[in-house]
């Protein structure tokens, strides 16, 4: 992320948090304030997408990733009428080797 890319960033979280509507005129004020010189396209970009996305989603939804990948189920065969629910596959779960810890080799740091 660039230096322009992340200045307007801030700017745009710190004009929502204070309710002014995000422009590029005030994204550019905010970083003249703080010093930040970044190219002169990146506050217009940065405000048209604040016209298109509402910030608030933005910030709640950081952590999440897209959805998960679609399980492939296959359609059980009608037998007598009846359908049988398919279970899901369940995830082997892997253990991990545990790491060897230096006080059992009899010596530390202060001997």
């Amino acid at each position: 992320m660039s230096v322009g890319e992340l200045g307007c960033t801030y700017a745009c979280l710190i004009l929502h948090d204070d309710g002014i509507p995000v422009t590029a005129e005030k994204i550019s004020t905010l970083l003249k304030a703080a010093n930040v010189t970044v190219e002169s396209y990146w506050p217009s970009l940065f405000a048209k997408l604040c016209e298109k996305k509402n910030i608030e989603d933005l910030v709640t939804n950081v952590g999440a990733g897209g959805g998960g990948g679609a399980v492939a189920v296959a359609a059980p065969s009608s037998g007598g009428g009846a359908a049988a629910a398919a279970a899901p596959a369940a995830e082997e779960k892997k253990e991990e080797p545990k790491e060897e810890s230096d006080d059992d080799m009899g010596f530390s740091l202060f001997d």
